[in-house]
């Protein structure tokens, strides 16, 4: 069968045993060589590698001359991961703070919510009410032309109209007369010509 290869963390921990085993001092060459020989990390991988624990401080680096170089003992690397450890722990402490916050405000949220008949039974009272509330709205609706200040409104509305419409049957009027006399139009054919009704007259 097919060997499985290493996961990230493993090929971490297999470089953290170099350091621990020999208690040297190495730079990134040397690393190349011998990780794939003694623990199995691909020679490509092994600066990836190096450069994640760097950066966890899980190993220390300095440059001297030219070249870089790497080590790690073990009590440096023992502090280093209580430190890491302690900080997952508060994390952990403050989301368990805010998940318990949250579950206590999801749960007075629902005080007075319960699925009591008392509750159910206000709720249909609430939209009972609320119904008759638009039922009350339309009859008013309906009602309102009755309203004395409606009427009053309606009756100038109306005033207002019948001087309008008077007032442009008198001007049809004065047009038919001009033109009877200027041209000499049958009173029949200009109400033809222009659409006027036989009918028209003054509203009362």
């Amino acid at each position: 069968s097919k060997k499985k290869g290493l996961s990230f963390e493993e090929k971490r921990a297999r470089m953290m045993e170099i350091f621990f085993e020999t208690k040297d001092v190495f730079q990134l060459k040397d690393l190349e060589k011998i990780a794939p020989k003694e623990k199995g990390i691909t020679s490509m991988s092994v600066k990836e590698i190096l450069q994640s624990l760097v950066d966890d401080g899980m190993v220390d680096t300095d440059r001297i001359g030219t070249s870089n170089y790497f080590w790690a003992f073990p009590s440096k690397a023992l502090h280093a991961r209580k430190r890491k450890l302690e900080e997952l722990e508060s994390q952990f402490a403050e989301s368990s703070q805010k998940k318990e916050a949250l579950q206590k405000s999801i749960e007075k949220s629902k005080t007075g919510r319960e699925d009591t008949a008392e509750r159910a039974a206000l709720l249909k009272e609430l939209a009972a009410l609320r119904q008759q509330k638009e039922q009350l709205k339309t009859e008013i609706d309906k009602y309102r032309e009755c309203d004395p200040d409606v009427v009053e409104e309606m009756r100038q509305t109306n005033q207002v109209a019948k001087e309008a419409a008077n007032r442009w049957t008198d001007n049809i009027f004065s047009i038919k007369s001009w033109a009877k006399r200027k041209f000499g139009f049958e009173e029949s054919r200009i109400d033809k010509g222009f659409g006027i009704p036989e009918d028209l007259d003054y509203i009362d």
